[in-house]
């Protein structure tokens, strides 16, 4: 076989074209992402209630849905909350399972709801992951000095038809969300006084609305050739007819609505304020398709933002602006790889012709970087995969990787050579002589990332990218090296070099002498086993790290959110914007430097204000500062009295809220006050377990001090005027907030109409209390004769997990403490505690969750997985060396090597933090595929000296070790200096691959001193004693 494919150079020449061809056009053609898409696996939920309480959003709407999407297959954690006018479901599946099956089965779970109470909007149902969060933020403002005076609160209608339509039409583009403004409504604002004069009650107004604004078909009509639709126009065309509406009938006179009320289109309440470095904005960001390209996405999106600018904003004097987005993360943390890829296959390549000397032959041994490259590219793209941080780095790891099969070839060949043997000849003998070598260390190194697509999680799907890339590169490397490097090597030659001694001799004979005498001695031997062995366990028991969940991939962004009391109103949280608008104005100064408080110069900032809290969104211009702005920013919120402030940084992996390092803390239970007692409590207690840590919670208030009025109808009073529930709650819906009437369609939208007993911003208590309500029987009261008004605290949120009413406190610990400690503390130092000491009352449970779920059972899958990979490998080894006991010796250094990794991850983080994520523990798994190579290479040649050669045991492993000391030597420097620029270069993204790198780089290192001391060593005592015992050794 060999000798054909020598014979066929033109051949394999054309061949490897075709695939570097395709290798290009599929790079070409792969979507470019941050990082891979994770897997979609939570259904959410929306319904609006608009006006409606918390409470009563618990008991009309969520008891409702809950009861029939408990029952949902495979649903393994289903979180509700209630707030004011909204209702949220978020139903979480597991890894694993069908998102649009489970989508389907929501949506009939919900048809299964009898009635909604009246104006509960539909059920909106959407899927959504990590991934597939917003990444370009957009703002809509006024022209300079906005010189037509524009409400931009009344403009969201106007960019949800017209704006929104254009940007979600763009490619790849799935969604975009409006922010900030309110949208349109038909105000009816009675006069109470005009009201009661015509002896008229709002129950009445709100009917004489609905039976008007009908339309009515009258099916159709034949006359002639023509046949002719009827249609009864009841609905209004616009407010001037909804005005002319009569109400009622009183004697001769008619009564209009334009006798007792004043209609108005405004716009709905508004709920919250947005401002983008200070200025009122609307706000819009964009949502991408899974697997798109989020590159190109920005390219295609940055000329329609021109036509819409022109042709739909400028005549309105409006104008929209990129603010922000993670594309230029994305291209620097790309490019940043790039480069240090083409740094690593540089320095690789100088490696080896420091050993070779010899252009020709660092030429043809470097043919494999740029052909498995591109394969690396045709598998990902073949497995539907993007290019991404994680994909990437998985081709660089692989650059030095490639060139191992084509050095132990190159180095067999150029043995032949020294042999006296011809070109054509040497590449045969050369390639035929270590092909099972080669394919045992490419099918060991390939197979070992089988186990990894049973890892489910968000980290096996990362996983699953570096494992394509590096499979794809190794496979096509084998490929090269037993194809291409024969048949280049048959027609080149190495010059004179191929009779002289090989380059490096003197060392290589030093070297070669040390290691003799280590292993030439019953005393050396014994040393170097015990030694090496004692060493490992030492590095092991005193440096393994505890361990985090995932890479966080942050960027120099913060969200960092005010927390309000409960009771604080718009109106004064929009004080408090105003005072934080000002202060932070000096900082987007272009001269600003980092005022006496900490804060930094920003880039920018986005101020969002409602009721509950206040967030910002902002980056320093120096990303360096960000640690110091989110303390700026906490401080700030902290200085108004009442507030809590929670800050954490932007992240391409996890949500903004803490995310990879949130220690989720759970408390549930039936009785609310309980529960918040308890949470006030765990918080105290969590502030004084870390060193300055970062809390929030959900709800973001722990108390039940939101103000609530319960109006309690006096029964008998309204029987006797003939009021029922129905009508008198309208009644006190419409005097406070305004009570829904009907619907105005103008053009394509749907306008609600609302009917108000007073001006809205007029509404106080005190005037509720003695607002006439008209009564059936013709009477007006006031309020307060027909109802009492009790006054108490409740809350503003209410929040369930799995059917109980729950809290969940969000601690974030230090960056000093890894995940796995902070679990261990809040468990054993707060839990634990809380509990001992009587401060969980009974009904009251408390859980850890979050992130801490998902580091044990991403560790457990990944450990054993682990010990399916070690499985395959020694199964794989006794396949090609037909023979159950060389394996072992070959795996005996897997542990050893792998120590090895946790001394170089130890060493990195004292010089920068490391964490030992699960990203990072990827790299024991890389280990063992790549650490096994090396000794391949000397327990096969040991074991052909013994057999084939009938040397003696000692004399056979030094010429194993003498034969393949420079491959090994050149396999791994070349590996090594591949690794160098992804693991000690700066850069964006590289938090994500950094941890992989090192302990694949310090592994390899390593396992190379024991492939060189250790491995001899062992094999001269076992193989020693196997020839003593022919008889009960095991054979092949």
């Amino acid at each position: 076989m060999f000798e054909h494919v020598v014979r066929q150079g033109v051949l394999v020449a054309v061949a490897t074209l075709i695939v570097c061809l395709l290798g290009t056009v599929a790079a070409l053609r792969i979507p470019v992402q941050m990082i891979p898409d994770l897997e979609v696996r939570t259904v959410s939920v929306q319904t609006g209630w608009p006006g409606a309480t918390p409470q009563d959003v618990e008991q009309e709407i969520l008891l409702e849905q809950e009861q029939y999407l408990r029952n949902l297959p495979n649903l393994r954690r289903m979180v509700s909350i209630a707030s004011t006018g909204r209702a949220v479901v978020e139903l979480e599946f597991p890894f694993g399972v069908d998102i649009n099956e489970a989508l389907i089965r929501t949506s009939n779970a919900l048809s299964q709801v009898p009635a909604y109470p009246e104006n509960v909007d539909e059920p909106v149902l959407s899927t959504s992951s990590f991934s597939e969060n917003a990444f370009m933020y957009f703002r809509i403002v006024p022209a300079p000095g906005n010189p037509l005076a524009l409400d931009l609160d009344l403009m969201r209608d106007y960019v949800e038809d017209h704006v929104r339509p254009r940007l979600e039409r763009v490619p790849g583009v799935s969604q975009v969300d409006v922010g900030g403004g309110a949208a349109r409504q038909v105000r009816i604002v009675v006069d109470p006084h005009r009201l009661a004069e015509r002896g008229l009650g709002l129950g009445e107004v709100r009917d004489a609305v609905r039976a008007r604004n009908r339309d009515a078909s009258g099916g159709d009509i034949d006359q002639g050739k023509r046949s002719y639709l009827v249609r009864t126009i009841g609905r209004f065309a616009d407010t001037a007819e909804l005005e002319a509406l009569i109400v009622a009938r009183r004697g001769d006179t008619l009564v209009r609505l334009r006798d007792i009320a004043t209609v108005a289109l405004d716009h709905a309440e508004l709920r919250g304020l947005s401002y983008t470095d200070g200025e009122p904005t609307l706000g819009l960001s964009l949502r991408r398709e899974p697997g798109a390209n989020v590159i190109a996405i920005k390219r295609a999106v940055l000329p329609v933002i021109e036509e819409i600018n022109r042709d739909l904003l400028a005549r309105h004097g409006l104008s929209l602006h990129l603010n922000s987005d993670d594309v230029r993360y994305v291209q620097d943390s790309i490019a940043n790889v790039w480069t240090n890829l083409a740094l690593g296959a540089v320095l690789a390549v100088l490696v080896l012709f420091a050993f070779l000397r010899s252009a020709r032959a660092t030429a043809v041994g470097a043919l494999g970087i740029p052909v498995c490259t591109v394969a690396a590219f045709i598998g990902l793209l073949l497995a539907g995969r993007t290019v991404n941080v994680i994909s990437l780095a998985g081709i660089a790891f692989a650059i030095g990787m490639t060139l191992d099969n084509a050095i132990v070839v190159l180095e067999s060949i150029e043995q032949a050579r020294r042999r006296g043997l011809d070109r054509a000849r040497a590449a045969v003998a050369g390639v035929r002589e270590v092909w099972p070598a080669v394919l045992a260390s490419t099918l060991t190194t390939v197979l070992v990332f089988a186990p990894i697509l049973f890892i489910r999680e968000e980290a096996g799907q990362l996983y699953s990218d570096v494992a394509i890339a590096i499979a794809s590169a190794i496979l096509a490397s084998m490929l090269v090296a037993t194809v291409l490097v024969p048949a280049a090597c048959a027609r080149l030659g190495f010059g004179g070099q191929a009779s002289g001694p090989a380059p490096g001799a003197p060392t290589r004979r030093r070297l070669l002498a040390s290691l003799d005498r280590i292993h030439g001695s019953r005393r050396g031997r014994i040393a170097a086993l015990a030694g090496t062995v004692l060493a490992a366990v030492a590095v092991v028991a005193l440096l393994t790290p505890p361990a985090e969940y995932l890479p966080e991939g942050e960027e120099s962004k913060t969200f960092s959110v005010m927390i309000a009391p409960p009771g604080y109103n718009l109106a004064e949280m929009a004080r408090i914007g105003d005072r934080l608008r000002a202060d932070l104005a000096p900082a987007l100064a272009p001269d600003a430097v980092t005022q006496p408080d900490g804060l930094p110069a920003l880039a920018y900032y986005n101020l969002n204000v409602s009721a509950r809290n206040l967030r910002i969104i902002a980056e320093p211009r120096d990303p360096r500062d960000i640690d110091a702005l989110m303390d700026a920013l906490d401080a700030r919120f902290e200085a108004f009295p009442g507030m809590r402030a929670f800050s954490s940084r932007g992240s391409i992996i996890s949500s903004n809220d803490g995310g990879t390092r949130s220690v989720n803390l759970d408390i549930a239970g039936t009785d609310l006050a309980q529960i918040y007692r308890v949470a006030e409590r765990a918080y105290r207690r969590a502030e004084a377990l870390f060193d300055n840590p970062r809390i929030g919670s959900d709800p973001g208030s722990l108390s039940l001090d939101q103000p609530l009025v319960e109006v309690r109808p006096d029964w008998l009073r309204l029987a006797e005027l003939g009021f029922g529930a129905q009508d008198f709650g309208y009644a006190v819906a419409a005097l406070s907030d305004g009570a829904y009437v009907d619907e105005l369609i103008l053009g394509d939208d749907k306008i609600d109409i609302f009917l108000f007993g007073a001006e809205p911003g007029e509404q106080s208590l005190q005037r509720l209390r003695t607002l006439p309500v008209a009564a059936p029987d013709g009477s007006v009261l006031p309020l307060e004769s027909l109802a009492r008004l009790d006054e108490r605290a409740d809350t503003d949120a209410i929040r369930r997990v799995d059917g109980r009413r729950t809290v969940t406190l969000n601690i974030v610990p230090p960056r000093s403490v890894a995940l796995e400690t902070a679990v261990a503390r809040v468990g054993e130092e707060l839990v634990a505690a809380m509990q001992r000491d009587g401060e969980v009352p009974a009904g009251v449970t408390l859980d850890i969750s979050g992130a801490a779920d998902q580091l044990d059972a991403t560790r457990a899958a990944l450990s054993g997985n682990f010990l399916v990979a070690v499985a395959i490998c020694y199964l794989l080894l006794v396949a090609i060396f037909g023979h159950w006991g060389l394996p072992l010796l070959i795996l005996v250094t897997v542990p050893l090597g792998m120590a090895g990794g946790l001394l170089g991850l130890a060493a990195l983080n004292l010089v920068a933090s490391q964490p030992f994520d699960m990203i990072t523990m990827l790299g024991f798994l890389v280990l063992l595929g790549t650490v096994v190579n090396n000794p391949i290479l000397i327990v096969d040649r040991a074991w052909q000296g013994l057999h084939r050669d009938r040397l003696a045991a000692a004399e056979a492993v030094r010429e194993a070790v003498a034969s393949r000391l420079r491959p090994i030597l050149m396999t791994t420097l070349t590996t090594v200096f591949g690794l160098a620029p992804l693991v000690f270069l700066p850069g964006a993204g590289t938090e994500l691959y950094r941890g992989l790198g090192v302990v694949v780089l310090s592994g390899l290192v390593c396992s190379t001193v024991v492939t060189l001391v250790f491995l001899p060593s062992l094999l001269v005592v076992v193989l020693s004693w196997r020839q003593r015992t022919p008889a009960t050794a095991g054979g092949a």
